[in-house]
């Protein structure tokens, strides 16, 4: 391996080393160290919990279903794909501790897929709890990715390195007979063209709403009829459903790899777990695990005579449920390969895809979709299964979380394609938009697009009836005295003002709807201590019943949108201090959700200290609607 991409690799082993230890650092500062009574406050524990329902699931896997005792309606921690311990402190129980995924968490009730084919003997003991833990798998199979990609020589991986840490320029066929799909428009199917013809790594740049899934699923369509079996992967297990619906659509056999706990239920079909249930030969394999296992219960059952007769019968019960054991690993591994040979594509995460099922599989094509969301070292670790590369995404959008500024610094938040897109020229750009007015997109076009983006004639003038005004709306706060509320215990902030005055906007548009327009409607802002407010008020406000509203934070609502969206700033200080809104990244992704209707609030005095934000204000004297809160106030 070359020195620079051994100096390359050698960075982000030492930066993805120092962002595990500040994760590591900031799950012990928050639960490891609190006394149990401060844990089950703060949402990180739930104890004592009762077990409403257990059973098990796809793949023979146990599951329960808790309800805790106190602390009821609480806000807490947990979430669908949490690691968690789920436990007992009962004085003699054997055991007393297994790990499992959240399945599904509302505010009193949890379902939890435990690593385990068999359910805990101590679960009705009493005094039995549920722990969230700290999740070091990924960090070692990046680590294990980042070890491997050092190690290589030569081969298909060593050459794709050469191109995607050297910079080298990819290679593409030329095409005499480009395809050419009825359904995509011609920047779609230039990129289709592109991700066919490339010899080893292809670039697909999609902004919002302009068909980015869409022009892979068509992309993964055609390449399917040609090669073998197509792997495709996103940083987020919701990315990889969206992904497997829309190529099932299609009509191709799909097999999704994944934790179930962690999988949308309208894709649990398609998991190899529920495939297996449904193979014909599964039925010989329940057979064969249930004969194993009554055989070793009779091995095991007490005995008051036991002499040699009794030791040779227990030997040999032992021995038929070993060999019975292994003929159904055997038959289940046959049954496997049977599936993953047979389909024509396999989703999973970038982490997923380290699942030990594809440990011996190589693939032609991988295509990575939001692939500006995913740190480099998780990229690799399908990367070095296949031999040719489609990375699509957007680096104006969400970036990847890095909770180390340390690891930040030493270039760990810097994404695969983000350094590919600053480095070629030949990037397939999707110009055209089929989600936001015209005058929702421009702004974020400008800032982030260099004015490339076109919106599509079927919603370029597409508004809220009875609404005459501007799609875009900015209403401030700036003289009302709506200052910023800062929260220490989860360092978040809240501007409860703010959020009312938004409110009564919401009010006086809803007068606008008619009886047969229920437009969908989302309230998001990056701060989860305001969201958490909005939830509460929202769910209890009588005024919006009725109203198709959603509330989110911004990168909880990335990939989504609704006709109409409100975003709450919360920034309000005498400093002009606006913190984490500096990342305008998650601003296009919140400014680029709404089709109809966009409405910012925010104070003007201080957000315009940022040059991204004045020039929003700009655009709103230029294009938009201004309104003051005063307006509001009576």
């Amino acid at each position: 391996m070359n020195k620079q991409i051994h100096e390359h690799v050698k960075n982000l082993r030492e930066a993805l080393q120092l962002e595990k230890q500040e994760d590591l650092e900031q799950y012990k500062a928050r639960i490891e160290q609190l006394p149990l009574s401060e844990r089950r406050e703060q949402g990180y524990t739930w104890h004592p919990v009762v077990v409403q329902k257990s059973g098990f699931t796809y793949g023979d896997r146990a599951f329960v279903i808790v309800e805790r005792t106190n602390q009821l309606n609480q806000r807490h921690q947990f979430r669908s794909g949490s690691m968690v311990s789920f436990y007992t402190r009962q004085s003699g129980a054997q055991q007393a501790e297994i790990t499992g995924v959240v399945n599904f968490a509302d505010r009193n009730r949890m379902k939890i897929i435990l690593n385990s084919r068999e359910l805990p003997d101590w679960m009705n003991l009493g005094n039995v709890g549920v722990d969230l833990l700290f999740d070091e798998r990924t960090y070692q199979e990046m680590e294990k990715a980042l070890r491997i990609l050092e190690s290589l020589k030569q081969g298909r991986s060593a050459d794709l390195a050469k191109i995607l840490i050297n910079m080298n320029l990819p290679e593409f066929q030329v095409n005499s007979v480009p395809v050419t799909i009825v359904d995509l428009n011609e920047s779609q199917n230039a990129a289709v063209n592109q991700i066919l013809d490339a010899e080893e790594v292809c670039i697909i740049h999609g902004p919002p709403g302009t068909g980015k899934t869409t022009t892979l699923v068509q992309a993964v369509k055609i390449l399917a009829s040609r090669e073998n079996t197509i792997l495709v992967c996103a940083p987020s297990n919701t990315a990889v459903d969206l992904l497997t619906e829309r190529i099932a659509e299609k009509g191709l056999s799909v097999v999704r790899i994944g934790h179930i706990s962690r999988v949308d239920e309208n894709i649990i079909k398609h998991t190899l777990e529920a495939q297996l249930a449904n193979h014909p030969e599964n039925k010989n394999l329940k057979k064969v695990k249930i004969q194993a296992n009554e055989y070793r219960k009779q091995a095991k059952k007490f005995r008051r005579k036991f002499g040699e007769e009794e030791r040779s019968e227990r030997r040999d019960l032992y021995k038929l449920a070993s060999d019975l054991t292994a003929w159904a690993k055997q038959l289940e591994e046959r049954m496997i390969d049977q599936l993953l040979s047979g389909a024509q594509v396999i989703t999973a995460t970038l982490v997923g895809s380290a699942h030990p099922v594809l440990n011996k599989r190589e693939f032609r094509t991988l295509v990575i979709d939001e692939a500006a969301q995913a740190l480099e070292p998780a990229t690799w670790i399908p990367i070095l299964k296949a031999s040719k590369v489609v990375l699509a995404g957007d680096p104006y959008q969400l970036p990847p979380t890095v909770k180390s500024l340390a690891a930040a610094r030493a270039g760990l938040d810097k994404t695969l394609i983000e350094r590919c897109i600053a480095s070629w020229g030949n990037v397939s750009l999707l110009r055209v938009q089929y989600r936001m007015h015209q005058a929702i997109m421009e702004f974020s076009n400008r800032q982030f697009y260099d004015g490339a983006l076109l919106a599509a004639n079927q919603v370029k003038s597409h508004l809220i009836p009875g609404w005459l005004e501007s799609p875009v709306v900015f209403l401030d706060t700036a003289g009302t005295g709506f200052e910023e509320k800062f929260n220490p215990e989860d360092k978040s902030r809240s501007n409860p003002e703010e959020l009312h005055l938004m409110l009564e906007h919401l009010y006086q548009l809803k007068e606008i709807f008619s009886e047969s327009e229920n437009p969908s409607i989302a309230l998001i802002s990056p701060y989860r201590q305001q969201v958490n407010l909005m939830e509460e008020v929202v769910r209890e406000d009588s005024r919006l019943e009725g109203l198709d509203t959603v509330v989110k934070t911004i990168d909880g609502f990335q990939g989504q949108e609704r006709d109409i969206v409100y975003i709450s700033l919360v920034r309000s200080n005498d400093k002009g201090e606006i913190g984490f809104l500096k990342d305008i990244r998650r601003m296009n992704v919140a400014m680029t959700r709404a089709r109809k209707l966009l409405v910012v609030v925010g104070d003007s005095a201080t957000i315009s200290s940022h040059p991204f934000y004045q020039a929003f204000l700009d655009y709103v004297d230029e294009a938009g609607k201004y309104q003051t809160g005063w307006e509001y106030m009576r």
